[in-house]
């Protein structure tokens, strides 16, 4: 699916949302990973981005993830961008080069701007 870079705001486009999983402890270098993501979809010009914290998940390893009054570190958190195939290929991508380790998911979806943007 491609997206044109110059479609209007109020237009219908085709793309990809891709959605990050990991707990709010995880760092990449000194910087939450979560953080980072979001740092790296701005500067790579993604459309969206959203950091979404849970109170609670089910982990890719069977253990569940919780935050707790006295520990937010094992909170589960995920980050959703939105892009054409390449904007968000070329995020996975970068992400694969900086040696990032998350489970993710990838889904076609519909995407535009209601209003006049």
């Amino acid at each position: 699916m491609t997206t044109p870079v110059n479609a209007p705001m109020n237009a219908r486009l085709n793309g990809y949302q891709v959605t990050l999983y990991t707990q709010q402890d995880r760092q990449h270098g000194a910087v939450p990973l979560a953080q980072w993501l979001l740092d790296e979809a701005r500067k790579l010009g993604l459309r969206g981005a959203t950091l979404s914290g849970a109170l609670q998940g089910l982990g890719h390893d069977g253990r569940v993830h919780a935050v707790n009054l006295f520990d937010v570190s094992d909170q589960p958190v995920q980050v959703t961008v939105i892009g054409s195939e390449a904007e968000t290929q070329q995020w996975l991508d970068h992400l694969q080069a900086q040696g990032i380790e998350a489970f993710y998911v990838r889904a076609a979806v519909e995407f535009g701007t209601l209003g006049r943007g």
